[in-house]
């Protein structure tokens, strides 16, 4: 592309650098016309246009980064730059958004969404997903350095005990999970026993493969001694608690090859 050809159309009183101007793109492949919006100061300018394709007959808005062709001399101290009327309105293309691989847009969680975090956290996502989702709903807001600065005082508040703390996300999920599950607690019938938070933990991660500290297991005020049906609470991070049916049941050894192999040695020598 040779360059893009700038006329004025109208500008400011207040300095040549806030003219408002009308594009031509030289060579632009089927892009004829663009309406420039705003111009900035410096041999290099950010400009946001509206460009139009003869081919399809449609437009659409983007940003180009634009130079000067012939640079513009300097003028004294105090004067503005004196302009060439045809050659200094005559830029180079630099750069052009279009072709560049869309960026992503810091947010600030307001509330809990799933597969993003909890209220505070500070994620990168697709700016349509932005747009469209999380800032038109209020589930989000700019990541600007007031709403930075709001949320990590909110969060020194929730850590002194001035706010009620929040469930995390993870938190969440697990409350989720345990609502639907059903333990099952294997307990041997030749020796005498009692149920304990301990148990209950070690069989929370052996079969349903969540990690339960014993202190958050409570169990029944009357000690299991007994197979049958129970129940045990469990608290999440300190704030919420799930009620989490339990069956006690005969522990079944389970039949590894070690064991059926230790089976088969005691039938041989049985018959």
């Amino acid at each position: 592309m040779g360059g893009v050809q700038i006329w004025r159309e109208w500008g400011f009183p207040c300095c040549y650098c806030c003219e408002v101007e009308r594009v031509q793109m030289v060579g632009g492949g089927g892009c004829c016309r663009a309406l420039l919006e705003m111009r900035v100061r410096g041999e290099q300018v950010r400009l946001r246009v509206y460009v139009a394709s003869e081919s399809e007959g449609l437009g659409r808005w983007g940003t180009v980064v634009v130079e000067r062709w012939w640079k513009v001399p300097l003028s004294k101290e105090g004067r503005p730059p004196r302009l060439h009327p045809r050659r200094h309105r005559i830029y180079r293309l630099v750069e052009d958004t279009k072709n560049q691989p869309k960026g992503e847009l810091e947010v600030i969680l307001t509330q809990s969404v799933d597969n993003l975090g909890s209220r505070g956290d500070i994620v990168s996502v697709k700016k349509s997903l932005a747009r469209n989702k999380l800032l038109l709903e209020g589930l989000a807001v700019y990541a600007s350095p007031e709403n930075k600065k709001m949320f990590e005082e909110e969060m020194r508040l929730r850590e002194e005990g001035k706010l009620e703390r929040l469930q995390t996300q993870s938190g969440e999920k697990t409350i989720q999970f345990l609502r639907s599950c059903r333990l099952e607690v294997g307990m041997k019938n030749n020796v005498k026993w009692e149920l304990n938070n301990e148990i209950v933990a070690r069989h929370f991660l052996k079969n349903l493969k969540v990690f339960v500290m014993p202190h958050a297991v409570k169990l029944p005020d009357e000690p299991i001694t007994r197979w049958g049906e129970y129940w045990c609470e469990v608290t999440v991070n300190g704030l919420d608690t799930v009620r989490v049916p339990m069956s006690v049941v005969n522990f079944m050894r389970p039949k590894t090859k070690r064991y059926k192999h230790w089976l088969a040695q005691q039938a041989a020598l049985k018959g």
